[in-house]
């Protein structure tokens, strides 16, 4: 069951958000996979996927806040080239004023997002993972630079149609096996790009490398 973000928990007056993690680590999926990045894991989370394998980040009232300026000393203190603001869902936050201070500091700034609420903030690069449980805000779905759906069972496939379908020329699509049913659905993953190869198959690198 998700959790609902409070107004308590979104962006303080004072230019704070509540984080879970922070870390220097490799991009593990998508085509951004193998590059440095900084990631900054947002608490907070409204779509509340059954196989989410980061469910203490929902609750945004469990983890404490940090100033932005203090969120881009840590990423300087790295040789990170990109930023990645995750979740949880990072877009129940206004996140302009994040980006704007990580854009000033000369980060690329990606974000990880489900679209299920309003876009906020300046990007580089925008990861669409749409999900059933709340689905994406068209806004987000015609921003998108890259689609990821994860596949559970053999119906996502179709339903991944309906998305790819429905974003920009040239969009990267992106078909990503659930990790703990990695082992049945990456043959029909496999199966399914060789028969429509505007999709590609990414996996959870980062798990296989033992990496966050």
């Amino acid at each position: 069951m998700s959790i609902p973000i409070t107004d308590e928990a979104r962006l303080a007056p004072s230019g704070t958000l509540p984080v879970m993690e922070h870390f220097y680590t490799l991009q593990g999926e998508g085509l951004h996979q193998g590059r440095p990045a900084y990631f900054i894991r947002l608490g907070g989370c409204d779509v509340g996927c059954v196989w989410c394998d980061v469910k203490d980040s929902w609750d945004a009232e469990r983890h404490p806040h940090y100033a932005i300026d203090s969120l881009v000393a840590l990423v300087k203190e790295t040789p990170a080239p990109i930023a990645v603001i995750t979740g949880g869902e990072p877009l129940l936050h206004p996140l302009d004023p994040l980006t704007a201070a990580l854009r000033d500091a000369g980060l690329r700034t990606h974000i990880e997002t489900s679209g299920s609420s309003p876009l906020s903030g300046r990007w580089d690069w925008i990861t669409l993972s749409p999900k059933k449980f709340k689905a994406p805000l068209p806004e987000a779905v015609a921003a998108a630079d890259e689609l990821k759906v994860v596949v559970f069972n053999k119906s996502d496939f179709a339903w991944a149609e309906q998305w790819a379908a429905q974003v920009k020329p040239g969009c990267r699509l992106y078909l990503q096996p659930e990790w703990d049913k990695a082992a049945q659905v990456t043959p029909l993953i496999i199966d399914y790009v060789k028969a429509h190869p505007q999709w590609t198959l990414t996996l959870q690198t980062h798990k296989y490398i033992n990496v966050p």
